[in-house]
């Protein structure tokens, strides 16, 4: 078994240092730091993460996100804090979006119509993609 880096200095200079509710404990021998490895499970992919802040810039709302990806929105509100992420202001564009499946996404596109007049960006959400239209406020 190979054993974990230091979460707090990521150096792998690690020894064993007894066990603590069922799970093992680690030393880091540079840093001095104790800590136990992630309950199997409990850690969300980065995956996930990057999907959130992605969404969260484009304007989506916390709660929207939280049904989109499935994470609650506190973890989205943290990691927002967490990495320092900023809305850029924005005045004259307005962001809507849809979920469509992939047939949806073709028939979307097919229609010329629906390509004029707008920036679009497609992200993939699991099974689904998400289309984010922005349009030009109307002065």
């Amino acid at each position: 078994m190979s054993l974990p880096n230091c979460p707090q200095c990521d150096s792998n200079n690690i020894s064993r240092n007894g066990i603590i509710k069922e799970r093992q404990r680690f030393k880091c021998k540079d840093c001095g730091y104790n800590f136990t490895v992630e309950k199997i499970g409990k850690s969300i992919e980065s995956y996930y993460v990057i999907k959130a802040l992605q969404l969260y810039i484009e304007g989506v709302s916390y709660r929207e996100i939280e049904r989109l990806l499935g994470v609650s929105h506190v973890s989205v509100m943290n990691w927002v804090k967490k990495y320092q992420v900023k809305i850029p202001k924005q005045t004259l564009y307005h962001p809507t979006y849809k979920v469509m499946n992939h047939k949806e996404l073709a028939e979307f596109y097919a229609n010329r119509d629906n390509l004029k007049g707008a920036g679009m960006i497609v992200t993939e959400l699991g099974d689904k993609f998400m289309l984010i239209k922005w349009e030009r406020f109307k002065k």
